[in-house]
């Protein structure tokens, strides 16, 4: 794994475009002191060394009528059936982030539905009927206080150790 050094121009960059992923090149260019062709040169960097993966349109789930955010953490019968259990966790469309975690379960997923009526179903007659999943424990988020991207400041030596295509 080849290991990508941060310096500060890059760390600008990086927190410019997670403000706003639409911010032009030019923008980002006066900001930092160079050419509009060193951002792009920079940018396509980033991405090859796989500092940014990508950028994304984010969409209110409320905006779609899915009002009920909610936590489910998961507990395996099996630890090592994870991939398989993981593999059926991607059909379930309700489910927008799957993380295998430290503690009693090993699974937390965040899931959005229309109502509780829909959750209670996705819970009972989806998630619930997947091979080796042992048992749930359900928390409805009430509000969600925080929403941001990861925080990008200015560190020293910041490196980033990534796959090269």
């Amino acid at each position: 794994m080849a290991t990508y050094h941060l310096d500060a121009i890059d760390q600008k960059i990086l927190s410019s475009l997670v403000k706003n992923a639409r911010m032009p090149f030019l923008e980002i260019a006066r900001e930092c002191g160079v050419s509009g062709a060193a951002i792009h040169q920079r940018v396509k960097r980033l991405e090859a060394n796989g500092v940014i993966t990508g950028s994304r349109l984010l969409v209110k789930p409320q905006a779609l009528g899915l009002n009920v955010c909610a936590f489910i953490s998961v507990t395996l019968s099996e630890a090592n059936k994870y991939p398989e259990v993981v593999e059926a966790l991607k059909q379930v469309q309700e489910i927008v982030e799957c993380h295998f975690v430290t503690g009693m379960a090993a699974l937390l997923l965040k899931v959005y539905c229309f109502d509780n009526d829909h959750l209670m179903e996705v819970l009972l007659n989806t998630i619930q009927k997947i091979d080796y999943i042992q048992s749930t424990e359900t928390m409805i988020s009430l509000d969600q206080a925080i929403e941001r991207q990861v925080w990008v400041k200015d560190y020293k030596n910041t490196s980033f150790s990534g796959k090269k295509d």
